[in-house]
C-alpha cells in the first residue's frame, strides 16, 4: 500500500526560471536542452521519485507544475 505520484509540467507554460530544481529535495527535476515554442528552456522530471511534497508547485510563478497523488490502498471485500 503506497501513494502512486504523478509529477506533470507543462513545458509551454514554463519560462526556466530554475526555482523548481533548487527546491526540490529529491533532486529529479533539470534544464531541459530543448526550448519551448516560446523559445524557453523548460523543466523536465529526470527521475521519478517524487514524494509529493508540493515544493516545486508551491514556487513556481508560472503555475506550470502540477502533482497528482493517488492513494494504492487495497480494499478487502
Amino acid at each position: 500500500m503506497g501513494k502512486n505520484i504523478e509529477l506533470k509540467i507543462n513545458k509551454n507554460r514554463c519560462k526556466g526560471c530554475g526555482l523548481c530544481i533548487e527546491v526540490c529535495p529529491q533532486k529529479i527535476l533539470k534544464m531541459s536542452k530543448m526550448f519551448n515554442k516560446f523559445g524557453y528552456h523548460f523543466v523536465e522530471v529526470s527521475e521519478n521519485n517524487c514524494t509529493g511534497c508540493k515544493k516545486c508547485t508551491i514556487i513556481c510563478p508560472d503555475a506550470a507544475i502540477e502533482i497528482f497523488i493517488q492513494d494504492e490502498t487495497k480494499i478487502n471485500t
